[in-house]
């Protein structure tokens, strides 16, 4: 299995990032492939000019076409996930998440953030025809200490994590690959 990762916050090291981290780490303990990206992976020339022909928008692109699922994290600013992040979801290709398994991450300020997820990213996630949009994890930022690169969770949101990250899991072992047209490929090489 091969997981697209993406850190959504413009700063970082950010809360959300060290989310995702844990995220990683956990994932590749059960031998998924992670391919990290965060924003700072783009130029922001590209991102401000909405540049769909970016040499590094087409290359994630592409990873995000070969993997089978994307971990999204992202701050809430103002009852919505990061501007950068949209940005760069806006300029994928339309059906960019088609057969994908997403796992959004969100942390904010406080608790009355949760529900830009559902109300926000959720349904940028969708639009790009996601298979499978899971029941992401927030966590307000007095339930994450950062310590330089180290965050410390609270219970609750440890136990949210793993429990959401083996709902990810098993979604992605679940997973309907793309159906190859065998009638058109057969009819390909009966011509050639």
């Amino acid at each position: 299995m091969r997981v697209i990762s993406l850190a959504g916050s413009p700063r970082l090291p950010s809360r959300s990032a060290a989310l995702l981290q844990l995220s990683q780490r956990w994932l590749q303990q059960q031998q998924v492939e992670v391919i990290p990206y965060t924003l700072h992976d783009f130029q922001a020339e590209d991102l401000l000019r909405a540049n769909f022909n970016s040499p590094d928008i087409k290359a994630f692109a592409a990873q995000l076409a070969a993997a089978d699922g994307l971990l999204v994290a992202t701050p809430v600013y103002k009852a919505s996930f990061s501007g950068a992040l949209k940005t760069l979801l806006d300029l994928l290709p339309e059906r960019a998440l088609e057969h994908k398994v997403v796992l959004p991450l969100a942390t904010g300020g406080s608790i009355g953030h949760m529900l830009a997820v559902d109300y926000a990213l959720k349904p940028v996630l969708t639009a790009l025809k996601a298979q499978e949009v899971l029941h992401g994890v927030f966590a307000d930022d007095g339930q994450i200490v950062l310590n330089g690169e180290q965050a410390q969770l609270s219970d609750r949101v440890a136990a949210r994590l793993n429990e959401a990250l083996d709902s990810f899991y098993l979604a992605l072992s679940r997973r309907k690959p793309p159906v190859l047209n065998t009638a058109a490929s057969l009819l390909t090489r009966q011509t050639a």
